[in-house]
């Protein structure tokens, strides 16, 4: 992921350079403060988000923003045009990322729903304007519902006795969920995020399987 995005930049880098010494030594003329030059601070981290992060919804719909403005900025559109095109477009943006990714892991949606059966009500978690640390050494887990609001938990597996398979539920809304799994666990990630997203660090792949089925809005999930 880093390498990916440090080629990206590089690039970018590298393009600014030519075009800058090729401006002073007169081979061309190119204006790098066109109107509407600004959305490129929307425009190019967006589109490097698209190549080097698995989550795509939230670079999507900053791409499109961005685009938008510029046309907008260009003349090519009307800026009143532009505000009635953006909420409709972002839903269908939202709409067709759900869709296509519920289809895409339909294994994992089957396994997470038939895990999901064994919880109940007292394996719920949620840290609201607030924060929570939880340590399951010594406990068997089968799985958690978690649901971070404007709050942060912490939730430490690490000497959790795991029989086969378990389920975490993490919903994270201008909040944050960190995960420490096991080393002897394969851990698989179904995601829905907007403008957040959910990182996952471990690359093991082990006996026992950790499913996250994971909904970030202007929040984030860490697994390491």
């Amino acid at each position: 992921m880093k390498n990916k995005t440090g080629i990206f930049w590089g690039i970018a880098l590298i393009a600014v350079g030519v075009i800058w010494g090729g401006n002073a030594l007169g081979l061309f003329d190119i204006n790098f403060f066109f109107d509407g030059w600004w959305t490129l601070f929307i425009i190019v981290p967006c589109l490097a988000g698209l190549f080097t992060e698995k989550e795509k919804t939230g670079n999507l719909i900053g791409l499109l923003i961005g685009v938008l403005l510029l046309l907008a900025c260009q003349d090519v559109i009307d800026f009143g045009v532009l505000w009635k095109l953006v909420v409709p477009a972002i839903l269908i943006l939202i709409g067709a990322s759900m869709i296509f990714k519920n289809f895409f892991d339909k294994g994992v949606n089957e396994k997470i729903k038939k895990l999901n059966q064994k919880l109940n009500k007292e394996d719920e978690v949620a840290a609201t304007f607030s924060g929570q640390n939880l340590n399951f050494a010594g406990e068997e887990f089968q799985g958690k519902t978690v649901n971070a609001i404007f709050g942060g938990v912490k939730m430490d597996l690490r000497k959790a006795k795991i029989k086969d398979e378990a389920v975490i539920n993490a919903s994270s809304i201008f909040g944050g969920i960190d995960i420490l799994v096991p080393e002897d666990v394969t851990v698989k990630v179904k995601s829905n995020s907007i403008f957040g997203g959910v990182s996952n660090k471990v690359k093991t792949e082990g006996n026992k399987t950790i499913y996250v089925n994971a909904m970030c809005l202007f929040g984030g999930v860490d697994i390491k």
